[in-house]
């Protein structure tokens, strides 16, 4: 699994698949707010905890990429196992490797469920008492607490191992996907998905993702358009 590279948007193949698409831990967001006021107090028995969007199941995400239900719903009672057993750490970025780092874990998944067609989750920051005590970083969970602090808006992406294949339109995630962990990066790419204290508040935070797609399509269109109509400039001033 060393060997493995990271496979780019749309790409087809066998490879590490992150998804920077469940959402963000947003330090603007009301409930944030008050968890980060909270952490003034910098008490390492109060965590930062947070709710999330982490995957959705037979939606395109921004990488053109499709989870079918099953596979996903396999996956998550595979991952409900690992967060029993303490076992669902993840990292703060992606690394470029489908193994998990102790050195550069950030946070713990401690609960998932689902919601209709998307997987909801709980996650605590891993933060060290010296942090709490005297705001001094030295982990991975005390960077993303104190970027948080800082009004850094941040993501949370799926990472995994696993196949593409090309079905009808879409480029759909095959049977050999293995979750591995939820990351937190700086720009996740499906839409609809943020970090907040209570799960009943997820529907502000939905986004459409077929205009969105719409709006990029587009923005394509007019790009090639005037890209175009440059060459013919180009070569009509020939």
């Amino acid at each position: 699994m060393k060997n493995l590279r990271i496979l780019e948007a749309s790409e087809l193949g066998h490879g590490i698949l992150i998804e920077m698409d469940a959402g963000w831990v947003s330090p603007k967001d009301t409930h944030n707010i008050d968890v980060l006021k909270e952490a003034a107090n910098l008490d390492y028995r109060n965590p930062f905890e947070f709710y999330a969007v982490l995957q959705k199941y037979d939606t395109p995400n921004r990488n053109g990429r499709t989870y079918p239900e099953r596979i996903l719903k396999r996956e998550s009672e595979r991952y409900k196992q690992a967060i029993s057993k303490g076992l669902s750490t993840s990292e703060l970025n992606h690394p470029e490797s489908s193994l998990i780092d102790l050195d550069r874990v950030s946070h713990i998944i401690t609960d998932i469920w689902w919601d209709k067609n998307i997987l909801m989750g709980k996650l605590k920051l891993l933060t060290s008492p010296g942090f709490h005590e005297r705001g001094i970083v030295s982990t991975k969970g005390d960077q993303a607490a104190n970027l948080m602090r800082q009004g850094v808006t941040l993501g949370i992406s799926s990472r995994g191992v696993g196949s593409l294949k090309k079905v009808g339109e879409r480029n759909e995630v095959q049977d050999d996907f293995e979750l591995i962990c939820f990351d937190l990066v700086s720009s996740p790419s499906t839409p609809g998905a943020y970090l907040f204290s209570n799960p009943d508040e997820r529907s502000k935070y939905e986004e459409n993702l077929e205009e969105e797609i719409k709006s990029k399509q587009n923005n394509d269109y007019v790009g090639k358009s005037v890209d175009l109509m440059r060459k013919l400039d180009d070569f009509l001033g020939k």
